[in-house]
């Protein structure tokens, strides 16, 4: 599989105007199919991520993840009027350009990132992971994720940590932006919470389909909840390479 170009946007929207977001996930669904250049996309609700439970739930800000051929075929995209829509209705939007450079795991039975040679990079990174949980380990799982969480928010070097998820139970993951790949690696690898989750994950059995890559960040803008977690390339910088 050919490099990809990721992207991911979130829209924030008012109170007043939450309604008119809900009708614009379910219509944009239909609008995605036989987008050129589209591999693939997921409209996404947000939330905290601090227990993968309903109660997480943001209802003022909806994303979509997005991988492409190309940058024109993105670029063409963003300049329809599925973006148009979500513009005239939010308040704020928040966007992130990637490469993939590791992904294992598989996505709606599709492996969205590829096969990715690893690598390293210099400057910001992000980390999407998704799971489909058991239903029957699900109470195991939600009990596991609230050290987990509050270590990941304690860590050095994380800009971002957003919980996203295609439905309120049971399809959920995380988006994580972070200043260097060595921060990710050292939250990864090293947190006794996170360390502790991983080993158990093959004798709980906890996800019938579970997903988790690594994405080099070639460009960031814009705000999310008020607050603009990176931009990246710095002001007056030349943009990362395509």
């Amino acid at each position: 599989m050919p490099q990809v170009l990721v992207t991911f946007v979130v829209w924030g929207v008012i109170t007043r105007r939450v309604p008119a977001a809900l009708v614009r996930m379910a219509a944009d669904r239909r609008h995605l199919h036989g987008v050129p250049g589209l591999r693939f996309a997921k409209l996404l609700g947000t939330g905290s991520g601090r227990t993968f439970t309903p109660r997480d739930a943001d209802l003022g800000h909806w994303g979509l993840l997005a991988v492409w051929d190309s940058d024109h075929a993105a670029e063409a995209f963003e300049a329809g009027p599925t973006h148009r829509r979500w513009e005239r209705l939010a308040a704020e939007r928040f966007s992130v350009r990637m490469r993939p450079l590791s992904s294992r795991g598989a996505w709606a039975r599709q492996r969205p990132f590829g096969d990715p040679t690893p690598r390293r990079v210099a400057g910001p990174v992000a980390a999407i992971t998704r799971a489909r949980l058991r239903p029957a380990a699900a109470r195991r799982f939600w009990r596991a994720v609230p050290p987990v969480s509050a270590d990941l928010r304690q860590t050095p070097g994380l800009l971002l940590a957003l919980g996203i998820g295609e439905a309120p139970i049971g399809l959920q993951g995380t988006f994580s932006l972070w200043d260097g790949a060595d921060a990710l690696v050292e939250f990864a690898h090293r947190d006794p919470a996170h360390a502790d989750v991983a080993r158990r994950t093959p004798t709980e059995g906890w996800y019938a389909e579970e997903l988790f890559a690594r994405l080099e960040v070639l460009a960031c803008d814009g705000t999310l909840a008020g607050r603009q977690p990176l931009v990246w390339p710095p002001r007056g910088a030349a943009p990362a390479p395509a």
